[in-house]
């Protein structure tokens, strides 16, 4: 089996609301995919999809080759929702023991997961007693027992702090490395640019975009930016030799073309000690994620079908 979830020309109707329009994506073991859109876009139709608690209207889902919602799909997959909700007078531990006796899981993985998600000194507290952080930690825990092949994240850091959404990637990551499957839906996309494999963007129920970042960027073709740092005494000469607009008083950033960048790199070099460093960045998820969502649903081709 070569991927964990296989959507293949999946469309979903709700009365007179086209949800979802001939999406085709997979996500094959060991990839992190990170499904952006805004919100109306399908993502939640589609987790649903997944999950099985709806079926498509036209189009099929397998997970690791079974029907959504069969009990081989259910021990497949492991679902965080963006808002968790657990029984107030149950402890931490408890709760990620319940889940682990529904997967089938051995309780050994109970204190290993309480671990990895730093809750170990709160495990035996109820959950009334937790922040919105800490519910959101224990969500992760109750994902992560068990091993599952994959993991269907729905806004997982909401609530956690710099320090915890750092934290949390690298166990999504130590997940795909032990071979298993990744797919997570957020709106943080700063914080997603180098944690996923591919990018699945959704507008208005179709996928308009699919592939890694670095495809879509040079698919995009959007600006490159270039900042150079001077001296306070030859900034105005730099600004005219190059132009672009001047920043804080003490560098010039200019917009260029892919095409371009290395001929403006070589006339930057060319001012020699006026110059005191130079940063070249490539567009960002968010700017990729701005252009694609302003294409028409009905001007867009799928990609990577």
């Amino acid at each position: 089996m070569s991927e964990i979830v296989k959507a293949s020309n999946v469309s979903m109707k709700f009365k007179a609301v086209d949800a979802l329009t001939d999406v085709s994506l997979s996500v094959a073991p060991g990839e992190q995919v990170a499904l952006l859109g805004h919100n109306g876009a399908g993502k939640t139709t589609l987790f649903r999809l997944i999950l099985g608690f709806i079926k498509p209207t036209a189009g099929s889902i397998s997970i690791a080759g079974f029907e959504p919602g069969s009990d081989s799909a259910r021990r497949t997959v492991s679902y965080l929702p963006e808002q968790v909700a657990f029984p107030k007078m149950l402890t931490g531990r408890e709760v990620v023991r319940f889940y682990a006796r529904l997967k089938g899981a051995a309780l050994d993985d109970v204190q290993s997961v309480l671990d990895k998600v730093e809750l170990v000194e709160a495990a035996d507290r109820r959950v009334d007693t937790y922040s919105k952080g800490m519910r959101q930690r224990l969500g992760l825990a109750q994902a992560l027992v068990g091993k599952p092949d994959l993991l269907l994240l729905d806004e997982p850091t909401s609530g956690l702090d710099p320090l915890s959404r750092q934290h949390f990637y690298d166990l999504i990551a130590d997940v795909a490395r032990q071979g298993g499957a990744v797919l997570l839906s957020s709106h943080g996309l700063s914080e997603l640019e180098a944690k996923t494999d591919r990018v699945a963007i959704l507008r208005q129920g179709r996928l308009v975009a699919n592939g890694p970042l670095a495809e879509l960027q040079h698919e995009a073709d959007l600006p490159i930016r270039i900042r150079v740092r001077t001296s306070a005494t030859a900034i105005d000469r730099v600004h005219a030799e190059i132009g672009g607009g001047r920043i804080n008083g003490a560098s010039v950033e200019v917009f260029c073309d892919r095409g371009d960048k290395m001929r403006m790199l070589s006339k930057i070099s060319g001012l020699g000690a006026q110059v005191e460093d130079v940063d070249v960045a490539a567009p960002t998820l968010d700017e990729v994620y701005r252009y694609f969502s302003k294409i028409g649903a009905d001007e867009a081709p799928q990609r990577g079908l």
